[in-house]
């Protein structure tokens, strides 16, 4: 039955009461009336989502009570500075849509040692014109199998050989000086077996027993897998693992040592959002939701992308919207086109990654044709106004190729087939392949696997390098910059993972190690090789090339207001390599062309002349001048953006 302003109404009325009783000594405080006002106004969503969650339970309106509670003391300990900031933020809620946002992501250690060394790195960072800054999970996790951080032994202390949380605090206030946005992850699907409720579950606490899914027998387990998918192979088939000492099944979607929360109870929801509000006031400024589709699961169902689960971050959003509003959320969701777009709203998560985009990149790549992208992206690169997707070419994890089955089979593709091809290239097992990647989590059944390995890697320039080929060299280059090229300027947030801007290549160091060998992700997470960074300033080298270029494309953002906050469309070029799309603002309009192939491409002059261009074409990008009377000439992986000045 849908929830009435009046219920509404009465029931805040009644919660306000409870907690000024709770909070005497505030009430009347600018800040108790501060909390008061953000409260109305987000009660009425926040009510919503968790009456149709838990709106069940005999105790629901205890539960709720408790979560106000701990909103209003969240609220009350946040920062000056970072109330600052919320305020800043509020009154332009579009500065996710900057193009002064320039992401990077790595691992503390990997990069820098600790939080205290990478303070000192942080002008590197500035000088590459990085404004958003994320921090590979950084938190307690056990010894060994900790999944690269993913494992959460707990959300309030920092892994020991990183810092302590004091540091993290400071690292947090440095970066806000310096205009840099702090991403944390916020794991919130799973824990690990070592979190305080793990233990006390494995001692016999029902309590925290009931935080997790645990089944006293195999019957239930076996209904679920009826229609689950198995995620990782090569650890455990399934998705359920047995612990003697319980005598129980614990549902463990990724790793045996990863338990999964129990949305259903309360309990976990607020308990969350308690680790949540925590992160806030330490500082984080954008919250990545890991592995958002999985949160909540339901007999008869894959156990993805369930309602209650875009519920439950709603709630989460709610929550945020009244103790710390200047944070947004960025989903991680790995999944089929059509459901990546349904957890983005300004209500649920404000940004998102853009795997799509990130996969069909390297495969035009690899086919050296560009339709299966530029068909994707026409009817799936736009979203909700206000929000934003977070573009690139690499993470901290492996390549899949989540591409649309009914869009490949649109422009006569077979996706079967076409996949398999992929991960051939990308292994490079295929006649035509540049590329050194490795496999990762290769499921015997379904065949399906995915691909491991750096950006220059993948890109042929550790295989060009061997074979001291000169000319190999130069279209791997062209290949990197390229797809940086691309995500810079197609509209959205681009997202570096540091050591690509110095060419960075596969490190197989990994197999030597015991809790690394065997996840081939490790191949494409090499230490950060400073050594390399001493070359950028050498106009004759590697490291140079990318570095400039990356770094031109950060001015490039700042300096055109179409690429930095303007519109996008796609442009059919009539070439089936070159993949085009139009950035426009108000008074500017930038059109970008990206010739996928290695041989030289070229456009219709009169194409450009119906859009607006004379035959006299500048590229922004290289500054070079050219006449295009009859055709535009592209040469071998070359990306322009032609300036069209629209008044």
């Amino acid at each position: 039955m849908p929830v009435t302003d009046k219920q509404c109404q009465r029931t805040l009325v009644r919660l306000k009461r409870l907690l000024e009783s709770r909070f005497a000594s505030e009430v009347g405080s600018t800040e108790w009336k501060s909390f008061i006002i953000r409260l109305e106004e987000h009660f009425p969503n926040l009510f919503r989502q968790l009456l149709e969650l838990y709106g069940s339970h005999f105790d629901f309106y205890y539960h709720l009570e408790r979560l106000l509670e701990v909103m209003a003391e969240s609220y009350l300990h946040r920062a000056p500075e970072l109330k600052s900031s919320d305020a800043i933020r509020e009154a332009d809620p579009a500065w996710i849509q900057s193009g002064h946002l320039i992401g990077a992501m790595t691992y503390v250690d990997l990069f820098a040692d600790d939080l205290v060394k990478l303070r000192e790195r942080l002008p590197y960072l500035q000088e590459l014109g990085v404004t958003y800054l994320h921090l590979m999970p950084l938190y307690k996790s056990p010894d060994g199998d900790d999944d690269g951080g993913y494992a959460v032994s707990s959300y309030r202390e920092t892994d020991p050989g990183l810092g302590s949380l004091d540091d993290l605090r400071e690292l947090a206030h440095d970066l806000r000086q310096r205009g840099i946005s702090l991403v944390l992850d916020f794991v919130f699907n799973h824990t690990s077996d070592e979190h305080e409720w793990a233990l006390a579950a494995k001692s016999g606490d029902e309590t925290c027993q009931d935080f997790y899914l645990m089944f006293d027998s195999r019957q239930e387990p076996d209904e679920y897998e009826n229609h689950l998918r198995t995620i990782f192979p090569d650890e455990h088939p399934g998705c359920f693992t047995y612990h003697t000492r319980l005598k129980k099944w614990v549902w463990t979607t990724f790793h045996t040592y990863q338990w999964d929360l129990n949305y259903r109870n309360p309990e976990v929801f607020n308990a969350m959002a308690e680790e949540m509000l925590f992160l806030s006031n330490v500082g984080v400024d954008v919250l990545r939701l890991d592995a958002v589709p999985f949160v909540w699961k339901q007999k008869g169902t894959t156990c993805e992308n369930l309602p209650e689960a875009h519920r439950v971050i709603q709630a989460f959003n709610a929550v945020v919207r009244v103790v710390a509003p200047g944070m947004v959320f960025k989903s991680e969701a790995i999944v089929a086109p059509d459901d990546i777009e349904k957890y983005i709203g300004p209500s649920e998560c404000q940004i998102s990654y853009n795997p799509l985009l990130m996969a069909l990149l390297w495969e035009s790549l690899a086919t050296r044709d560009a339709r299966l992208l530029t068909h994707s992206m026409n009817k799936r690169f736009h979203i909700i106004e206000g929000c934003a997707w977070v573009n690139y070419v690499r993470s901290h994890d492996d390549i899949g190729w989540g591409f649309d089955n009914a869009n490949a089979e649109e422009i006569g593709i077979n996706p079967h087939d076409h996949r398999r091809f992929l991960n051939n290239f990308y292994f490079g097992k295929h006649d035509s392949s540049f590329a050194e990647g490795e496999p990762f989590q290769e499921d015997p059944i379904t065949l399906d696997v995915r691909v491991c390995g750096t950006t220059a890697s993948l890109a042929g320039l550790g295989r060009a390098m061997k074979l001291d080929d000169e000319q190999e060299i130069e279209l791997a280059l062209r290949r990197i910059l390229l797809i940086h090229r691309v995500i810079f300027t197609i509209g959205g947030i681009p997202l570096i993972y540091l050591g690509d801007e110095i060419g960075m290549l596969n490190d197989h160091s990994y197999h030597d190690d015991i809790e690394k060998a065997g996840d081939t992700r490790w191949l494409h997470r090499p230490h950060f090789d400073w050594e390399k960074v001493e070359r950028v300033g050498d106009e004759s080298t590697i490291e140079f090339r990318i570095h400039s270029s990356i770094r031109k494309l950060t001015l490039l953002r700042v300096n055109n207001p179409a690429l930095a906050r303007g519109d996008t469309e796609f442009f059919a070029t009539g070439n089936d390599h070159v993949f085009g799309y139009f950035r426009t603002s108000q008074d500017q309009s930038v059109l970008c062309l990206a010739n996928f192939s290695d041989q030289p491409q070229s456009i219709e002059a009169r194409r450009l002349r119906q859009l607006g261009f004379k035959k006299a074409l500048v590229d922004i990008v290289s500054g070079q001048s050219f006449i295009a009377s009859h055709t535009l000439e592209l040469e071998p992986l070359q990306f322009v953006a032609l300036l069209r000045q629209t008044h």
